[in-house]
Parts: C-alpha cells; sequence; structure tokens
C-alpha cells in the first residue's frame, strides 16, 4: 500500500469541502460538487436593477467565499434579488457573483482600495476568517432593532461570538456532526449500539452501563477492530498485520478537527503565539496510539487498502464501525446505497465535556460598508422565516432556524432514505455542542500553517515508534516561527 497515498487524499479531500464553501452547502459538500468546478467570470447585475437615480441606497452582495458561484444558482438568487427589490422602495440589492477560484483575491483587493461590499455570503468560517479583523459586529445593529433570536439555539448564536470581534453573524445553514454507525457489524460482534441522548451512558448487552466517553469508544471500537483470522484487537492472537475490519475513524478531517473531538480550542493563542491546546495534544496522541499500539483506526498504511474503499469512503465501505462527520456526509456520500444498516450516535466525551464539531454558513457585513443599516436590513430579510427556506434550497444546509428544522429533516431524510428509521434528533441535539472557537478558525499565514501541521499528521499516520513528545514540540516551535514571521 502507498503509504503517503491515503493521507494525501485525505488532505485533499478535507480541503476542497472545507476550503469551497467553510462549511456550508447541501452540506458545504452538496452544492460545491455539484458546482464550482466549472470557473465563472464575475458576473455584474443585471439590467433589469434599479438605477441609482430612483433615490434607493444601493447594498452590494458579494457571493463567492462559499456557495452560489456556480452557474446553476446565478438565476435562483438574482430571484431573491429582485423579490426583495421589489418589497420596498428604499434599498437596490445589486448582486455580484465572483468565481470561487478568484473571490477571495478579489475580495480583499476590494476591501483594500475601499470598494467593499456591503454583504458577504453564505461563507463558512475559513471563509470569514481569512478576512480576520474585517468584519462588522452585528450587535449593535441588532440591538437597534431588538432582533429576535428565539428561534434559533442559543449555542448556535454564540457560536458567532468572537472574543475582541463582537457578533459576526447570525445562523443560517448549519452541518453539525455526530457519530455514524454500522448497526451490521455492531449486531454481528453482539455488541450494544452506541447512545443516541447526548449525555446518556452506553449500555452493554449485559445492562452494565458505562460513561459515553473516549475509553468507551476506544473499548467498542477494538472490539469491532477484526483481523483475518475472526480475532478482534481485544485478543492476544489479534494479527495487526493483517486486519480485515476497523472499529472507528474521524474520516476526512485534519488534525484541528480531530483536536475538537475532545474539545474547542486553536493552535493560536490569545497573544498570538502558538500553542497546542491539551485537549488536542490528547486528541492526536489518542490517535496515534490507535493507529499503532491498538490499532482500531486506520493508519496510513492500511488508508489505501482495497477493504476500505467505499463511494463515501471508509464508512462506506462496509468494513468500519463508527465514524464521526457532519450533515453534509450523510446523503452527498451515497449512504443511500450502502448495503447494510446504519444510524446516528452522540458524540462521546472528553473529561466530562462534549464536543461536536460544527460547519455553518452566514451572512456578513463589512467594516467598510458604506451603508451599513440597509445591508443589515437586506441580511435581516434573507434570513427570514419566509427566504431562507428559499436559499437553502439554493445553497443546501439544514435550516438554523428552529422552526424549520422539523420539516426540512423529515424531508431530507425521507427523500434520501426512504423507509429507513434514522434518529434524526441526533442531528438537532449535536447542536448544542458546537465548537467555539471553531475548528476552521483564523491562523496565520493559514496555507503554511496548513502545510506544516500536515507533514506533522503524515509523519504520525505512518510512522510508528515515534517520539510523540518530541514530534509535538517541534510542530510547535515550527507553528511559532511561521506565526513570527506572518506579524514581521
Amino acid at each position: 500500500m502507498n503509504k503517503s497515498r491515503y493521507f494525501w487524499l485525505i488532505n485533499l479531500l478535507a480541503i476542497f469541502t472545507l476550503a469551497l464553501v467553510a462549511c456550508g452547502g447541501s452540506s458545504n459538500e452538496t452544492t460545491n460538487n455539484t458546482g464550482a468546478s466549472t470557473p465563472q467570470t464575475e458576473v455584474s447585475a443585471p439590467t433589469t436593477a434599479l438605477a441609482l437615480s430612483s433615490g434607493r441606497v444601493q447594498v452590494r452582495w458579494f457571493v463567492g467565499l462559499g456557495a452560489g458561484s456556480d452557474e446553476p444558482t446565478f438565476a435562483p438568487q438574482q430571484a431573491i434579488v429582485d423579490q426583495f427589490n421589489a418589497s420596498q422602495n428604499e434599498i437596490e440589492l445589486v448582486l455580484e457573483i465572483v468565481d470561487n477560484d478568484t473571490a477571495y483575491d478579489t475580495l480583499a483587493t476590494q476591501i483594500a482600495g475601499g470598494n467593499a461590499p456591503d454583504l458577504v455570503g453564505p461563507v463558512g468560517i475559513r471563509g470569514r476568517d481569512s478576512f480576520k479583523g474585517a468584519w462588522l459586529d452585528l450587535q449593535p445593529l441588532m440591538d437597534s432593532v431588538n432582533y429576535d433570536l428565539s428561534d434559533f439555539d442559543p449555542a448556535m448564536v454564540e457560536f458567532y461570538q468572537v472574543q475582541e470581534e463582537g457578533q459576526l453573524g447570525i445562523p443560517f445553514a448549519i452541518f453539525p456532526s455526530f457519530v455514524i454507525y454500522n448497526k451490521d457489524l455492531f449486531d454481528e460482534a453482539g455488541l450494544a449500539y452506541p447512545p443516541h441522548e447526548y449525555g446518556a451512558p452506553y449500555i452493554d448487552a449485559a445492562g452494565n452501563e458505562r460513561e459515553w466517553n473516549m475509553d468507551t469508544l476506544r473499548d467498542l471500537a477494538m472490539e469491532l477492530t477484526v483481523d483475518a483470522n475472526g480475532n478482534d484487537a481485544t485478543n492476544s492472537s489479534f494479527d495487526p498485520t493483517n486486519i480485515v475490519q476497523f472499529g472507528w475513524m474521524n474520516q476526512w478531517t485534519d488534525p484541528r478537527g480531530i483536536g475538537t473531538f475532545f474539545g474547542s480550542g486553536s493552535l493560536v493563542a490569545d497573544d498570538g503565539t502558538a500553542q497546542i491546546p491539551a485537549a488536542w495534544e490528547e486528541a492526536w496522541r489518542w490517535t496515534y496510539n490507535g493507529w499503532w499500539t491498538d490499532y482500531f483506526i486506520p493508519n496510513g498504511p492500511y488508508g489505501g487498502a482495497e477493504f476500505l474503499q467505499g463511494p463515501g469512503g471508509p464508512f462506506s465501505s462496509g468494513n468500519l464501525g463508527m465514524v464521526h462527520l457532519h450533515l453534509w456526509y450523510v446523503a452527498t456520500w451515497a449512504l443511500g446505497d450502502v448495503n447494510f444498516s446504519w444510524d446516528l450516535a452522540a458524540t462521546p466525551s472528553y473529561n466530562g465535556e462534549i464536543t461536536s464539531k460544527m460547519h455553518a454558513d452566514t451572512f456578513g457585513i463589512l467594516k467598510g460598508s458604506k451603508n451599513p443599516e440597509a445591508a443589515f436590513k437586506v441580511l435581516t430579510y434573507l434570513l427570514s422565516p419566509e427566504v431562507a427556506p428559499q436559499l437553502l434550497d439554493i445553497y443546501g444546509g439544514m435550516p438554523a432556524r428552529l422552526s424549520l428544522q422539523e420539516s426540512w429533516l423529515n424531508n431530507y431524510f425521507e427523500t434520501n432514505f426512504p423507509g429507513q428509521n434514522i434518529d434524526k434528533q441526533v442531528v438537532i441535539d449535536s447542536m448544542e455542542y458546537a465548537d467555539n472557537p471553531n475548528h476552521e478558525s483564523y491562523m496565520p499565514s493559514f496555507l503554511e500553517t496548513t502545510d506544516r501541521y500536515n507533514e506533522f499528521w503524515n509523519r504520525l499516520a505512518n510512522e510508528p515508534g515515534l517520539d510523540f513528545d518530541a514530534e509535538l514540540n517541534q510542530l510547535k516551535a515550527a507553528l511559532q516561527t511561521i506565526f513570527s514571521a506572518a506579524r514581521n
């Protein structure tokens, strides 16, 4: 097996899925997998747009950092613009669509040139934090109109509160994460299913209760990891060189996402220096041991194994017991076509705390907006209970509004998985445990930093017997060098 091929592919997939929409879309992925592959030039406002001579205040809406830059979405988005312009006579909304490949540079140029658009979105956390410090704190505008937040989970409102920057968004489209498990493999091993209710204990087949935490997850995953002779990873006769089924994987995420599985954090300390959060260090150590000591997670060499190849990656192969993934994966990556039964379960805890990482899209107003009050009126229009569903149909994603979730989830699962009894409540409950700071938050010299921690991760994945602490210290030192250079 090619050691580097698998983890190169995983990193590429992670970058693809997270960069195009920074976590938005039917999955941010659903929208982007069907579009954004064909470069588009900037789309100017149509000739039907109202002229400024009408006396209206112009609000420019920039699309391109996430979903919405592929051609099939152009007309539906313009229809929303026309709908808004026809609904009132004070504001002229102008749509500016830029291909995702050039949108970041285009927006940076506009901001630097004093020609910033007013409203930007949909945009995920990575896209937002690529322009750190450029966003307007919405709280004063929300307070001025007594904006009603009662239809949103408080955890999701807090998700957009950034220290020293304020309320940078209002929830729009979300992609919670949770455990997805193969019921057939659990049945075959005689194991009770993981709990669906957050905070509930794991109750084994004999009726014994255990906290649903990382230790319990590890033990279950080892029992689900089997060699060619039928021995699981808890058996002294287990052959780690001939594994045919694995128990666990944090599929399609990077080291920051895997670290967040144990708790929210950032590689950037409050003073701007490099740090490795304690929970992340433990998550990475747990994973390294899972690769090379306990063998319940596919390591680099096993990553390319034929028995783990499925249309939706390792889990869809049917030879992986559990994964932790986002809502966008469930329909996008062909779980409707697998030949085994599966369901959703709660994210386990670490040190008594649960963190279920979140992908989410919203709209932001730039500090350079010449008309922030008018832009806020547009933003609240787009996020209203009447218009948000229209946009979600265009971009994909679960509505953040609580009043819209039940019908959306029923339709989502009934359309994609007719006749299957999937526990949709798990999706809703996971919102409460969204990571803040988010695992895609700001890092200095983003690409260089990403390359360096991926180099660290690939080395761990492909080499047993490393001095883990030494590798960790080398990573921290390298990140500090990058961060220091970024400040100079």
